[in-house]
């Protein structure tokens, strides 16, 4: 255990600590979907750091001590951690889930997230979106759908965000603080892409509900919006 605190990795420093054999968040029981969420959330960024410090109205501090001090500090220091580590933490999901399969069945990320941010610790829901001039609907991240495109062969993140909130008619209601995008997958049998280039930057104009947009005719500020 880490008991010190312990940034995020950034540049030359998440090379050093992450690279070779026995790195990253080792996978046990079908954990994966697991493993991946929580490097992706915490290995080199803080923007979700409050999940590990901040005493939410429901938070259970057992639950988040486990995720901070078994998981994302190690993560952080040595670039490892073991797989008895998040065992710990996913009996702890099936205590208070009230789910039963949390330690041995491969699960959504999606549903690891809604568990883990809402039920125990409470945090308020990360996305607002809008469908279709419907009423809003909150959530913690967004799940990419999208038919399958021939000239899409490796697309980058920006691509897929664009498309797939084109195709359900989605809107982001405001920026949201954090951006939680899970990339379509479809099991060992069938994947619509081999492979996914990552937007290191993502470009949200397009996507948000009534934001001023440039015409790209005139320049102007646009007054009429097309598909």
């Amino acid at each position: 255990q880490a008991p010190d605190s312990f940034p995020p990795l950034r540049n030359e420093a998440a090379v050093r600590v992450l690279r070779g054999r026995m790195k990253g968040i080792q996978g046990h029981c079908n954990s994966c979907y697991m493993d991946v969420a929580l490097f992706s959330l915490f290995s080199c960024t803080s923007v979700l750091d409050s999940m590990l410090f901040k005493p939410f109205p429901l938070c259970d501090r057992n639950v988040q001590s486990i995720l901070r001090d078994e998981i994302v500090h190690p993560l952080r220091k040595t670039g490892f951690v073991r797989a008895g580590s998040v065992m710990h933490l996913r009996e702890q999901l099936t205590e208070k889930g009230q789910c039963s399969s949390f330690t041995n069945a491969e699960k959504d990320p999606e549903e690891f997230l809604n568990l883990i941010m809402h039920q125990i610790l409470g945090i308020e829901p990360l996305l607002k979106l809008q469908s279709g001039g419907q009423k809003e609907q909150d959530c913690y991240c967004y799940q990419i759908f999208m038919d399958k495109q021939e000239d899409l062969v490796v697309p980058d993140v920006q691509q897929l965000v664009e498309r797939s909130f084109l195709s359900s008619d989605l809107k982001l209601v405001e920026i949201p603080s954090c951006f939680i995008i899970q990339m379509p997958r479809f099991g060992k049998e069938y994947k619509m892409f081999s492979k996914i280039i990552p937007s290191l930057e993502l470009d949200i104009t397009d996507l948000l509900l009534d934001s001023p947009r440039e015409c790209c005719v005139c320049g102007d500020v646009a007054t009429l919006e097309c598909s």
